[in-house]
């Protein structure tokens, strides 16, 4: 199967690209693994007629936003996004209106249609500096809680929060965290700001999936605990196979990231048609507005 995907794709001038949280097989397979921004960055830059996105409908559309020109398929178009669902246009607009139109940052973790209602999206990894752009004292960042109480934290601008969150992240607890750091007293604990509170004060680092790799690369440990979800942990022992990592929880473990298998990425290919995830050029070009203003702040 992986032969005559790579033989396929080849033939096609298409591009994989695949999640860190992806099963082990897709991410050896796909041409770029990552985080789902980057991951859209760097595929816009191609000249790839077409993309298959192993993740979450969120992802396939924001590089959808980013490369309307190329086809932008998801093998498994029912891989939802909890998290993204907890907000939408609707509620979006009432709570903008009740606030009195206050500036609109949003995760990037949401659907096309709730970036097109923002003012600028963020990553994990880059929502200090996008909460610090802005010439505003006040904030309405949606949808997760979790990342929003952290940027807080950081700053002191007052942010609203979106009561969303992502039921994997959101379940860890300063007693799983506790309990991970008695069995591995060596390792550092790395988590991510989709984390509760209680659980980041434990951190020794506070870092994005992305941000994870590089500093465990960086770091002079030879042992880490890892706070995200449990696919992460293989494209870290990929990165650093000298050192070990250890989850903080079995039960960060997301459905839906688990969802494509290679004869879903077969069945992609043999019927593009089924697969393909558009979004509306109204809505598109409202995105692409948000979206690009996160991506401008770095260059």
């Amino acid at each position: 199967m992986e032969n005559k995907i790579k033989k396929w794709i080849r033939e096609k001038n298409g591009i994989i690209l695949a999640h860190n949280y992806q099963p082990p097989e897709i991410q050896d397979i796909a041409d770029l693994c990552g985080d789902s921004l980057e991951l859209s960055i760097k595929a816009s830059k191609t000249n790839a007629e077409f993309i298959i996105f192993c993740g979450v409908k969120f992802m396939a559309e924001t590089a959808y936003i980013l490369s309307p020109e190329k086809k932008v398929l998801l093998p498994a178009k029912n891989a939802g996004c909890p998290m993204a669902d907890m907000v939408t246009p609707e509620a979006l607009k009432k709570r903008k209106q009740q606030l009195g139109g206050i500036p609109v940052v949003t995760y990037v973790n949401s659907t096309a249609s709730v970036k097109a209602l923002s003012d600028i999206c963020c990553t994990s990894a880059n929502v200090i500096d996008v909460i610090n752009s802005i010439d505003s004292n006040e904030i309405l960042m949606t949808p997760d809680k979790n990342l929003a109480q952290y940027a807080a934290s950081k700053t002191d601008k007052k942010i609203h929060l979106w009561e969303g969150y992502c039921p994997y992240h959101d379940t860890l607890t300063k007693k799983d965290v506790l309990k991970a750091k008695k069995a591995h007293p060596e390792a550092l604990f790395i988590a991510h700001p989709e984390c509760p509170p209680e659980v980041l004060e434990l951190a020794d680092s506070v870092e994005s999936t992305s941000g994870m790799i590089r500093f465990a690369k960086d770091s002079d440990h030879n042992s880490f605990i890892i706070g995200t979800e449990l696919g992460h942990l293989y494209p870290l022992s990929k990165a650093c196979p000298d050192k070990q990592f250890f989850p903080t929880s079995e039960k960060m473990f997301c459905l839906d990231m688990k969802q494509i298998t290679l004869e879903h990425i077969i069945n992609c290919l043999e019927n593009p048609s089924s697969f393909e995830i558009n979004v509306p050029e109204n809505i598109r070009k409202d995105a692409f507005t948000a979206v690009k203003r996160m991506i401008d702040l770095n260059k």
